[in-house]
């Protein structure tokens, strides 16, 4: 059974959350926290597997109190509740800053409540599938080096091969391209996701995603260049925060955009790969990327490159890359032009043979980069283990 406390300013307000919280069967014990002023709780009064912030209009106190008993707590959980329908893109991101991990709109109903209390109790039973292990983001260093395609069949392996849930979430600007390279028409995009932000929980979410033969969901990319300015970068952070709580993994497209706005997803992410090829301006653009993440805050151990398009040539140029950088490179696609390009063309991700290269090295990059395989050994030669295979002719 969980222990919640409850932080409010309102009374009643917080007799009704109590109300449904122990309509729900999955609640032992309730302490309400009277909000007055700055005052947070002791340690022994912020014992709690659960913290419910009842929003006032004022934000920035109950956001303070999350963080102070996240602080004492990393582990505890915390949903903030809101009577405002529409959510303000600034106010979930100093929420999700603050450690705020699900949204409800009240007045909140015990099913609501079991549903996110439900999910919180299976991340705690299993916590070699917590959240924050689950998001994998994929970025390209440039545009034109293979971003979708490294994340459409990464997706496609860890569903098909590496036998994980998963969904597909396509941010990639200004078009969203992922449904293509599977042949699918989404009837809902991210767009949809993002303007039903009071309405997004676990059931509305899995309501806009289209599935995939081998087992992926995706979540469409936007079809209209113009509907990204509709749709403010901090409001994303929601959508993956629902994603990782309904998925095993979450992969996202994320394009070749930039924006410090993303700091606070890329710094919970199990991996963030970014996709380069073994040319200049790529290399150069690289560099520049790797400095910036570092920048705001990603762990090194966090960023993975990956090499599109390699050949056996390219090896004495990677380890000069690897020196350079100061960063090892995590692994190389081989180049197979025809074989990616009728791929594309004909909306087929590469799931056939296993004794293709190409198929099974996204397999086991998807082993790799979820956990279910070590990573790459390091090589006397350099920092990435080279896949051994014959390498094959093409642009």
């Amino acid at each position: 059974m969980l222990r919640v406390l409850i932080a409010s300013a309102d009374l009643h307000s917080s007799q009704q959350l109590r109300a449904s919280l122990e309509q729900t069967g999955l609640v032992g014990d309730v302490v309400e926290w009277k909000m007055t002023g700055d005052e947070l709780p002791q340690p022994g009064e912020a014992s709690a597997d659960v913290v419910l912030l009842d929003l006032g209009r004022d934000p920035e106190p109950y956001f303070a109190l999350a963080k102070h008993v996240r602080t004492l707590q990393p582990a505890v959980r915390v949903i903030a509740c809101s009577t405002h329908s529409d959510l303000d893109p600034q106010l979930l991101l100093e929420a999700m800053r603050s450690g705020v991990q699900e949204f409800l709109s009240k007045p909140v109903s015990p099913d609501a409540f079991r549903d996110t209390l439900d999910r919180f109790e299976a991340e705690v039973n299993a916590p070699e599938k917590r959240a924050t292990d689950r998001l994998i983001v994929v970025m390209g260093a440039k545009g034109g080096v293979g971003t979708t395609t490294v994340a459409v069949n990464l997706a496609v392996q860890l569903a098909h091969k590496v036998k994980r849930r998963t969904v597909l979430v396509d941010f990639g600007r200004p078009l969203g391209q992922t449904h293509l390279m599977l042949n699918l028409t989404p009837r809902f995009n991210v767009r949809d996701a993002v303007e039903n932000l009071n309405r997004l929980d676990s059931h509305f979410f899995t309501g806009l995603l289209t599935e995939h033969r081998s087992g992926l969901e995706l979540l469409g990319g936007v079809t209209q260049p113009e509907e990204w300015e509709r749709i403010p970068l901090a409001s994303t952070a929601r959508v993956i925060n629902v994603a990782q709580s309904n998925f095993e993994s979450v992969v996202v497209d994320y394009g070749t955009q930039f924006s410090t706005e993303w700091a606070p997803v890329l710094r919970t992410a199990r991996a963030v790969v970014m996709v380069a090829e073994t040319n200049v301006p790529a290399l150069w653009a690289l560099e520049r990327h790797l400095l910036a993440l570092l920048g705001m805050g990603i762990e090194a151990s966090r960023l993975q490159i990956v090499v599109n398009r390699w050949r056996r040539a390219d090896q004495d140029a990677l380890k000069t890359v690897e020196k350079n950088i100061k960063h090892p490179i995590f692994s190389v696609i081989p180049n197979d032009y025809k074989q990616v390009s009728d791929a594309i063309n004909m909306g087929t991700p590469l799931m056939g043979n296993h004794n293709n290269p190409l198929v099974s090295k996204f397999a086991q990059l998807a082993a790799q980069l979820s956990g279910a395989e070590s990573s790459p050994q390091e090589t006397k030669s350099g920092g990435f283990n080279l896949f051994l295979f014959s390498s094959k002719k093409g642009g």
